[in-house]
């Protein structure tokens, strides 16, 4: 079978890439090449461990913000049309800072998210600045991602093949390889080839618990950590509560002093948590593939033989905001492409 089309990297970043290629009718000519797929459990696979939901996190930069709005759009379709299956939800929001963020930041939020306003003083946690609410996208995202996963083989005809590639270039084996979509998050720190030094794990714990009646999203932005509450969907009443971040540490251990802390913060933040109460099921720990100066999104080119480059596009770095940005980090990614692409022929949707 050949391979134009090849993506390296199974993680939610690598699955909007080939979601997006896809529904462009160019499922059949996409091989996703991974080490973990979908289902799997790993330290070095990070989109299962996530909250995750559409959030104020990302940064104010314009990509941020530009990439923020068309995720979020693409999603509340989503949620619309196929939530239950998606296992994404619309969820009442309420997210406080406790330091007000930029102006450009609160307009950007303010032009496009749903039932968004401002909270009064009166009405946010002792401590904050500033605080809003909106209807957001929650995510079970280990159930997300297979549904992704399933949705790109059975209707798009999308390959996977689960293989550890000793180099970016090994991506480009087949000869009939046009373009190659570099998505290997934590892994473009030490893979030959790319090897980015800008790269850096953020670590985060998280626990699993039982709190069925939670019903709303809850965020608390710090100035140097974050506390969360996310329902997750169809989960029976799983809640997600958070977290840390962590910069530049690797352990996917996870610590008591960690878990009662973050017990501690949520149920003053939220404390209908403690009724009629909630049961900590679990304690997990993800590493946040982030980069100093943002996501990389970028053609480049790389030298393949004496006589062959081959077009290489990098999509890593989203650090926090994979869920909420993969999507317009995608299109900017396949944009890129766009010359190369008309020369790879198409399918109609099965759609």
């Amino acid at each position: 079978m050949s391979r134009p089309i090849v993506i390296v990297g199974a993680g939610v970043i690598g699955l909007d890439v080939a979601l997006l290629l896809a529904e462009q009718g160019y499922g059949p000519s996409i091989t996703v090449i991974a080490e973990h797929l979908p289902g799997d459990t790993s330290i070095n696979y990070t989109s299962p461990w996530a909250g995750a939901n559409f959030s104020a996190i990302s940064g104010g930069d314009a990509n941020a913000l530009r990439w923020d709005k068309y995720g979020y759009q693409h999603m509340m379709k989503l949620a619309e049309e196929h939530g239950t299956e998606a296992c994404i939800s619309k969820t009442p929001s309420f997210e406080y800072w406790d330091e007000l963020p930029s102006k450009t930041k609160i307009e950007s939020m303010s032009g496009y998210l749903e039932d968004f306003a401002m909270l009064d003083i009166k009405d946010i946690p002792k401590g904050c600045q500033f605080g809003v609410s909106f209807t957001t996208i929650t995510v079970n995202a280990p159930r997300y991602i297979q549904y992704l996963y399933r949705l790109l083989q059975e209707q798009y005809g999308v390959q996977f093949v689960r293989q550890r590639l000793p180099s970016i270039k090994a991506g480009f084996s087949d000869i009939s390889t046009k373009i190659v979509f570099n998505c290997t998050g934590n892994g473009a720190r030490h893979l030959p080839g790319v090897e980015d030094a800008k790269s850096y794990p953020t670590r985060g714990q998280i626990l699993l618990t039982k709190a069925p009646q939670i019903t709303k999203n809850v965020m608390r932005h710090g100035k140097d950590y974050e506390t969360y509450i996310i329902p997750r969907p169809q989960s029976n009443g799983s809640v997600i509560l958070g977290g840390y971040m962590q910069k530049g540490v690797s352990t996917g251990d996870t610590f008591s002093r960690e878990s009662e802390s973050i017990v501690e913060r949520t149920t003053t933040l939220l404390p209908e948590l403690l009724t009629p109460g909630m049961e900590v099921l679990a304690a997990f720990s993800g590493l946040r593939p982030s980069r100093e100066g943002g996501a990389r999104v970028e053609r480049t080119s790389i030298q393949l033989d004496e006589l062959r480059n081959g077009i290489l596009v990098h999509n890593y770095g989203a650090g926090g905001t994979g869920f909420q940005a993969g999507l317009g980090m995608a299109r900017d990614a396949v944009n890129a492409v766009e010359d190369v692409l008309r020369s790879i022929s198409r399918e109609k949707s099965r759609l």
